[in-house]
């Protein structure tokens, strides 16, 4: 009878300091390329969107609006808003302050029951976080005062998103009754809904720029769109926390909801509008992208469902342009 013989791990896989076992380098690898294709979603993505979708002369504005968005949000998240997110002591709608709480020991600890490092947790919520604050912004592009929106930003991230993040996605008594896979509702509601706000507070634009609001690039405008779209599979991609079959699923389900979504907004643009339009087609893009995600890494729908869900979501969106809603 002959024996087994097992052949000894490459050094490179034997667990160490470093590497301890319950590290999985799969995860840990695909959760930082996930993160990095989010934070490429902010900056550069929609620093380039904001810069060339307004009018020329609010163009650098518009996206250094979005880049000291990025930084500042970056030094507020590990320094305060990650605990207040996802503090260990529970203060009823958001964790417990604890300021230098996120030092390299905890980062290097074991994230829960996932096979990742803390550090890349972090990282991942953090550009979550700052790319829902760039959304936001984009509701006040030539409306907002720069100064001010240097103040606004580490406020509305302090005592509005953190409250979301934690009443949803940690130990918040929402956790439970709410499906949201990857930020429907922390990033896409609470920035659309503040936004929508914020843009009321602030006042309408000089009724000569409401009149005419073109685009001062439409290439760039694309290009910025592109690293959304793209962006958009560490976005969805990355919430298992793992890669795994549901990291698969929602990847796939984000690009076909997104397309089923631009490729439908450009028919009834031409339909109801007598053309389509590259404006119309980045809004429909976009309309498919935040629609697909609190259902990205859903099993349980059947065929099709994530076309009609993009479709119904457009249908919306093309009756409030219509009727100017």
């Amino acid at each position: 009878m002959s024996e087994t013989i097992i052949a000894p791990l490459p050094s490179g896989l034997l667990p160490d300091e470093a590497s301890p076992e319950w590290l999985n380098k799969g995860d840990n690898a695909w959760q930082l390329t996930a993160a990095a294709l989010v934070g490429l979603q902010s900056v550069p993505g929609l620093v380039i969107l904001y810069g060339s979708m307004v009018k020329k002369k609010w163009a650098v504005n518009s996206a250094f609006m979005a880049l000291y968005a990025f930084a500042a949000v970056l030094i507020c998240w590990v320094t305060w808003a990650h605990q207040l997110s996802f503090g260990d002591k529970p203060m009823g709608i958001m964790g417990k302050p604890n300021l230098g709480a996120v030092t390299p020991k905890y980062l290097l600890e074991q994230q829960y029951d996932k096979m990742i490092p803390k550090a890349d947790y972090v990282f991942y919520q953090f550009v979550f976080a700052a790319i829902t604050v760039i959304l936001l912004g984009g509701s006040l592009l030539g409306r907002m005062n720069f100064y001010a929106w240097m103040i606004f930003v580490p406020l509305w991230l302090t005592f509005s998103y953190t409250v979301g993040a934690y009443t949803i996605w940690d130990k918040g008594f929402l956790s439970k009754h709410i499906i949201d896979f990857s930020g429907g509702y922390v990033i896409h509601l609470s920035s659309g809904v503040a936004g929508f706000t914020a843009a009321y507070w602030v006042g309408p634009r000089h009724v000569n720029d409401r009149d005419h609001f073109p685009p001062n690039n439409i290439i760039h405008m694309m290009a910025g769109a592109g690293f959304l779209w793209m962006g958009w599979s560490g976005f969805n991609g990355g919430s298992p926390l793992a890669a795994n079959e549901i990291t698969s699923l929602a990847v796939l389900n984000t690009h076909l909801c997104t397309a089923t979504s631009m490729l439908v907004w450009m028919i009834f643009d031409s339909i109801f509008f007598a053309q389509s339009s590259v404006v119309g087609a980045v809004q429909g893009m976009m309309t498919g992208l935040v629609c697909i995600t609190p259902a990205a890494g859903e099993t349980s729908y059947f065929p099709y469902s994530r076309q009609i869900l993009s479709i119904t979501c457009m249908l919306f969106q093309q009756i409030c342009k219509l009727y100017d809603i």
